[in-house]
């Protein structure tokens, strides 16, 4: 039987491919081209060959009909053939080609990755709550409540600073005349603070691909250089109680100060219940039961929710205040969001430095809280309920098994000293 002699590609062929069809060869000096025609009916010419390097079958995509005329795609057939009778691999060259746009590509992103898209891309994929691709609420690496003020401390200390610069030119001096200029407020804590949350920004792109893989962290090695310069960016536990006569001078002092009004009614509602300021400042309206005279706090330092209990002149406090519009009772004019704790030590600095401070030793307002527990311990309150006032969580086999949260008891003893305070009122 004769055999067929195979006819050799046409444009009037190509076009009426299906998909499905077998793929389609070239003849005669072109018989190393076809053509395929793919599910979603996209034509790929194609060279097939066996590799001169490997020696098996190999074969390179040359493009898509018709973007690609039978006519060009046989001329780039016979460049490509040219390469392979050289005893080169045109598969493997292409392959080399692409990897080095890749490189070039991403060494030109890397080139204008600066310090503000670092500190953006750690707050927005890792710091702070997010949607994801399905439309959930992905969780952040840190809680509601501390997301923001992280955000402003890297913002306002670090992109308001160096924003601008490309991240991978930052050095380890760059990075340590950024602390120290926290350093130099005086805020010792917050400049530890920040460098914690730069160096873990670093690497964070560092592991995203984002900096060269070699790149040393300047966070990092900032943070080595003083660690070895024995510098102390941790805090100090305080001791500082005020006494009965501060306390007087105090609570006559504080209602009538020229605090910022917010600040001003946090240190007072931190006076009356002795809680953490940082809790304070948070709390939502909706949180606060005056009928059961209690403030549910939901986030708290120890990551355990509890009910605060108020006094009769807590109570009446928080009914007195001026407004009871937004969602929390104590919200900064900008962002209408809780004030942030910081607020109170920049307040207190700008009333010493404008000569308008209380005139007694330094003090934080943390001392406030100190001077509750310190006061109710004066006034006979047993050590248990007193660290239940505070919040503070039991230790060890007590506080496993002992889950007793002392409420009713809090509630008697803060009436307690919200009594007392009031004896000390002018």
């Amino acid at each position: 039987m004769e055999k067929t002699e195979k006819k050799p590609l046409s444009t009037k062929a190509i076009e009426a491919m299906k998909p499905g069809d077998k793929d389609k060869a070239d003849t005669g000096e072109n018989r190393a081209l076809r053509i395929t025609c793919g599910a979603t009916g996209v034509k790929t010419f194609f060279y097939r060959y066996t590799s001169p390097l490997t020696h098996k079958l190999t074969q390179v995509k040359i493009g898509h009909f018709p973007n690609i005329s039978l006519a060009l795609a046989r001329a780039e057939l016979q460049a490509l053939k040219q390469v392979k009778n050289e005893g080169r691999c045109p598969a493997a060259e292409r392959k080399v080609t692409k990897q080095q746009k890749h490189q070039e590509e991403l060494a030109a992103q890397k080139a204008v990755f600066t310090v503000r898209d670092l500190v953006e891309l750690y707050l927005t994929q890792r710091i702070e709550d997010r949607k994801g691709k399905d439309g959930k609420i992905i969780k952040g690496a840190r809680k509601l409540p501390g997301q923001y003020p992280c955000r402003c401390m890297l913002v306002s200390n670090v992109v308001d600073k160096i924003g601008d610069c490309a991240a991978q030119d930052v050095t380890r001096k760059n990075v340590i005349d950024l602390v120290m200029a926290v350093v130099d407020r005086g805020a010792n804590v917050l400049a530890g603070n920040m460098l914690r949350e730069l160096c873990a920004a670093y690497e964070f792109a560092l592991g995203l691909g984002k900096l060269d893989e070699n790149f040393a962290n300047p966070a990092l090695l900032a943070k080595a250089s003083l660690s070895q310069a024995k510098m102390k960016l941790t805090s100090t536990p305080g001791k500082r109680v005020l006494s009965e006569n501060e306390l007087v001078q105090m609570i006559n002092w504080l209602p009538n100060s020229v605090y910022p009004v917010n600040v001003k009614n946090v240190l007072q509602l931190t006076l009356l219940t002795g809680c953490r300021t940082g809790e304070i400042c948070s709390i939502a309206w909706q949180d606060i039961n005056l009928d059961s005279g209690t403030i549910h706090l939901r986030e708290t330092k120890t990551e355990s929710e509890r009910h605060v209990q108020l006094s009769q002149q807590a109570i009446q406090f928080l009914q007195s205040l001026e407004t009871k519009t937004g969602q929390f009772v104590f919200p900064s004019k900008l962002t209408r969001k809780p004030i942030q704790q910081s607020a109170l030590n920049l307040a207190a600095g700008k009333l010493r430095r404008n000569g308008k401070m209380l005139d007694i030793p330094s003090w934080t307002p943390h001392d406030l809280r100190r001077t509750v527990r310190t006061g109710l311990a004066r006034l006979g309150c047993p050590n248990e309920v007193a660290e239940a006032v505070l919040g503070h969580s039991r230790k060890g086999i007590e506080g496993t098994y002992d889950l007793y949260r002392y409420d009713r008891e809090c509630k008697v003893w803060l009436q307690k000293w919200a009594d007392y305070l009031d004896t000390l009122k002018a």
